[in-house]
Parts: structure tokens; C-alpha cells; sequence
């Protein structure tokens, strides 16, 4: 069964509750009517009846739940609690009504901390910035973890390597430039991602432009520093680096540049030294090898809130909201 498929099946098994805000987009609609179709996910969809009316074209969007901010009836309750909650900050109620009529993410953030939805897929028409700056203000991160950081669950066709051509490549979409600590939070939080959506054993490969000290470069340094710091984090994880990218997924090329290595040749959690090298990795893969690229996932967050390329279809943000709601399954 592919991957999606498989996360599919399990979306469907206990359906969740998942807030799509960019009424202003038609790929919404078309995604909408999917996961409906499906029966995947149980679906919100933020805006006003004339968004609704302009974009949905002859989507059938019959079943899911169509929330006006301006009219609802829970509005006055989530403006209170965006107050409080950004009380320090000197939120006002003035202020946070005008944000919530005219950012839905910010609303559905406050539906989701209100327990009224399980999580949320934004992006397609906003960057990154704005899909993740009302979660990390109103939802916070989750107990336990140190940042929140961003992936992409990659399935290549007709390939041998990885999990039958399955990866979590990271962090492809949040952290520009992380020190040790960071990348060494980002490949233990990767390897979580990749157990809960794939069902199978994470082998993480730390990778940079050196395997094993065949190069010697600060940037080189900070890989295998963090590379240590992960093992003493959690040590029950199959992870080694610091290796290039054939050593890490190649098994002749593992053998022979990282004989001793659990993971080299075989590695399919793929954690980069920073986000240049992760965003051109994963657009290589999907452009070149066809591959399907599921983000950037976010993880770390307290309830699941993803993001989507600008550049993404309809069908991806499908994807997304299976995953958002096996995420929230897993909160």
C-alpha cells in the first residue's frame, strides 16, 4: 500500500476535525470536497458567504461546516480568549477582533485552543511566517519540546532507497541556519514524525558534504556535534552523521565511506545542516525524481497546524490534511 494510502486508511479510521481558513483559494474547495468525499476528515472552512460564493466554483462542499467570523456565534468567546491569552503583549479586544476578521489563521488557531477543531492546514496562499506566527502565539508548543521545527514526508516513485522510496526530509522549511542543539532536536523530533506516519523503524542520517572526517569545516563540526548531542538525547535511536547524502541512502556507498554505521546506506529520516540545503533538497526530489512532497509538516506544535507551498496542488493539500489528522490522533 503507498504511503498515502496507508495514512488515508488511518485518517479515516477515527476522523478528526480539521480547519481549512484559505477561502479565498479555489485549490481549497477542491481539497475540501476530496477529504469529504473520502470521508477522511471532518472539514471547516473559514470565511465569509461572499469568499465562499467567488472561489468555490462547482466544488461540492456539501457537508462541511462553513464558519462567517463575522457572524458566528463563537466569535465574542475566541476574542476573549485571544485577550487573555496575549495579555502580557498588551492585546486589546479592539485589536484582536480586527486580527481575527482579517487573518483566519489567527481564528482558527483560537478554534483549535478552544478545542472546537483538532488542527489546521494553511499556506497556499500565505507564506510560512503567517501559517506558523498565530500557532506559536495562541497554541504554543508542545510539553517537552524544545522548538518547533518543519518537515516534508517524501514518497519517490520506482525507488529503492529509504522505506521503498519513503523519507521525512528536515528541517526543509522553518529553521534557517540551527546550531547543534537545534539540528540535534530537529532529527530527534524527524524520527518521531516518521514512526507515526509510517509505522516503521526511523534510521536517521545527519548529513553534510563530509562523511566520517573526510572533510574538515566549522560547518562539518556543528553536523557532528549535534550528531553527538542526539545520541546522548536518545540514544535507543538508530542515528549516525556525520554523512553525505549517497553514504547515507546508498548501501555500496555506505560500506564504503561508513563501514562501522548503523544507519549509512540505509537511512530514511534525512536531517540537513540548514534550511538552504533541506528547501533545495526537497524541490530537487520533487521535481526531478517526480516524487510526492507532503509540507512542510510541522512538529513540536501542542496540536497539529501545517503549512503548503505556495506551488502546491489541490491533491497536496489532500495529503496534508490526512496527516494533520493522524497527527491530531496522535495528540
Amino acid at each position: 500500500m503507498a504511503i498515502m494510502d496507508s495514512i488515508k486508511a488511518r485518517a479515516k479510521a477515527d476522523k478528526k476535525t480539521i480547519i481549512l481558513p484559505e477561502s479565498m483559494d479555489n485549490r481549497t474547495f477542491k481539497a475540501a470536497e476530496a477529504a469529504l468525499k473520502e470521508g477522511i476528515a471532518n472539514i471547516i472552512i473559514i470565511g465569509t458567504p461572499e469568499q465562499i460564493a467567488e472561489n468555490k466554483g462547482d466544488c461540492d462542499i456539501t457537508g462541511a461546516v462553513i464558519i462567517d467570523p463575522n457572524t458566528y456565534e463563537k466569535t465574542q468567546q475566541y476574542e476573549d480568549l485571544f485577550v487573555e491569552l496575549r495579555a502580557s503583549k498588551g492585546m486589546t479586544h479592539e485589536e484582536a477582533r480586527r486580527i481575527m476578521l482579517s487573518d483566519y489563521a489567527y481564528y482558527g488557531c483560537l478554534m483549535i485552543k478552544s478545542g472546537d477543531a483538532d488542527g489546521m492546514v494553511s499556506g497556499a496562499c500565505h507564506s510560512t511566517a503567517n501559517t506558523l506566527r498565530p500557532c506559536l502565539q495562541l497554541i504554543k508548543t508542545k510539553p517537552g519540546t524544545k522548538l518547533v521545527s518543519a518537515f516534508f514526508l517524501m514518497d519517490v516513485p520506482n525507488c529503492e532507497y529509504g522505506d521503498d522510496g519513503v523519507f521525512v526530509f528536515a528541517d526543509c522549511g522553518l529553521e534557517q541556519n540551527p546550531d547543534p542543539e537545534k539540528l540535534a532536536a530537529i532529527a530527534i523530533s524527524s524520527a518521531e514524525s516518521f514512526k507515526l506516519l509510517t509505522g516503521n523503524e526511523p534510521r536517521v542520517a545527519m548529513l553534510s558534504h563530509s562523511s566520517k572526517g573526510s572533510a574538515k569545516h566549522d560547518d562539518v563540526t556543528k553536523v557532528v556535534e549535534a550528531t553527538r548531542i542526539a545520541k546522548e538525547t536518545a540514544p535507543e535511536l538508530a542515528l549516525d552523521g556525520e554523512l553525505q547524502l549517497d553514504a547515507a541512502i546508498v548501501p555500496s556507498v555506505g560500506k564504503s565511506k561508513a563501514p562501522d554505521s548503523p544507519v549509512a546506506g540505509k537511512a530514511n529520516v534525512l536531517v540537513f545542516p540548514d534550511l538552504d540545503a533541506g528547501n533545495i533538497g526537497y524541490k530537487l526530489v520533487q521535481r526531478l525524481a517526480k516524487a510526492e512532497a507532503y509540507g512542510p509538516m510541522c512538529q513540536g506544535i501542542a496540536a497539529p497546524v501545517n503549512d503548503l507551498s505556495r506551488g502546491c496542488f489541490w491533491e497536496d493539500i489532500l495529503g496534508v490534511i490526512a496527516i494533520t489528522a493522524v497527527q491530531a490522533q496522535a495528540q
